[in-house]
């Protein structure tokens, strides 16, 4: 067991970086932000001024070539997390991949393949199982309250109608749009709670006018007795719930997203915070079942999120005290499930696994 400081070098500063890994890596102890890449003047600014003690630099191979660095991670484009993940482990770093883990299951398994052989770990940031209406999904299903449970619905709405310029993931390349974005959460979270569903059915499309990527998409899932269904869209004005659950007993409802993102932008950092994760209470789901011949309706306290428990669960792994929760297969397996939604999709029929 070696449980020495983890010096991490960080390729890409974007929004990935600044909001979703240097906080809260800056929060994990045994952690340190050593080195940052990145080509862009503000980005480095940004990386001087509220990490001073982490050198920035210009090329990714400062951190990949750096003896000093022991976890590197990817939050680069996507059609970068294939090649640059690839000479992180050649060169013998653990990696922390940002999601989704690559453009298709060929490339995933390569990866997969060259951790095992190197003895490295190899995680991808599915940061949204750590947010709190997830982890109090997980403790409705589990409680039995729902009864058996038939339908399973989730939604990332947005109204987003105009372009964003000079965005990668407006364009027209492989891994863009909110199928992979957006849909890599939504299936993730499924397949932790059901595992593989038997069939895939999916309507995805191009709905702003003049976009080049996928920006609407509605996937089903089916497993024995149970139907699973992800949506997302860019034009949708009057979001509905985030989650939606019905089961022969009840129905839980939830709207609103984890309230850690919006504190994020907002400057607000985990670190020193106390309440942080927590959801207001007009926030909280609502229930309505049966139980023990009683029917009643009220509130569910939401779950705390807390995305640094994400880091510290790699930092145990690295260290050897503890098993990985976010596994390169199980993100491997969301690929598939993308791969075979795009099938489905262009084919206009169910796709069975």
């Amino acid at each position: 067991m070696d449980v020495k400081t983890i010096n991490v070098g960080m390729i890409g500063f974007g929004i990935a970086g600044k909001v979703f890994h240097a906080p809260f890596i800056e929060n994990t102890e045994g952690m340190h932000l050593a080195k940052i890449s990145t080509a862009n003047r503000e980005s480095a600014a940004y990386a001087h001024s509220h990490y001073p003690e982490a050198e920035v630099v210009r090329d990714a191979h400062e951190i990949i070539d750096d003896p000093a660095i022991d976890l590197v991670i990817v939050g680069t484009p996507n059609t970068a997390h294939f090649p640059l993940t690839k000479e992180c482990l050649m060169a013998g770093k653990h990696v922390i991949v940002e999601k989704p883990f690559t453009i298709n299951t060929g490339e995933a398994d390569v990866l997969i393949d060259l951790a095992r052989k190197k003895n490295l770990v190899l995680t991808i940031h599915h940061n949204r199982r750590f947010d709190s209406d997830f982890r109090t999904i997980q403790k409705v299903i589990s409680s039995g309250l729902l009864g058996r449970l038939v339908e399973y619905e989730v939604h990332y709405d947005r109204y987003r109608p105009m372009l964003k310029a000079n965005a990668w993931r407006e364009e027209n390349l492989p891994g863009s749009g909110i199928l992979y974005d957006l849909g890599s959460h939504l299936i993730d979270q499924v397949l932790v709670l059901f595992g593989k569903p038997d069939e895939v059915r999916a309507d995805i499309r191009i709905q702003r006018e003049g976009a080049k990527a996928i920006d609407n998409f509605d996937v089903i899932l089916y497993y024995p007795g149970l139907k699973v269904i992800l949506k997302a869209g860019m034009l949708v004005r009057d979001p509905g719930p985030h989650f939606l659950l019905c089961g022969d007993l009840g129905t839980f409802t939830k709207y609103g997203m984890d309230v850690q993102e919006n504190a994020l932008k907002a400057g607000q950092m985990p670190k020193g915070s106390p309440d942080w994760g927590k959801e207001p209470e007009e926030m909280w789901g609502k229930i309505k079942t049966e139980h023990k011949g009683l029917q009643f309706s009220g509130i569910v306290e939401s779950e705390a999120g807390n995305y640094t428990d994400y880091f510290i669960n790699v930092r145990d792994a690295i260290w050897g005290t503890a098993e990985l929760i976010v596994k390169a297969e199980q993100a491997r397996d969301t690929i598939q499930i993308i791969e075979l939604a795009m099938q489905s999709s262009r084919e206009k029929r169910a796709v069975q696994l």
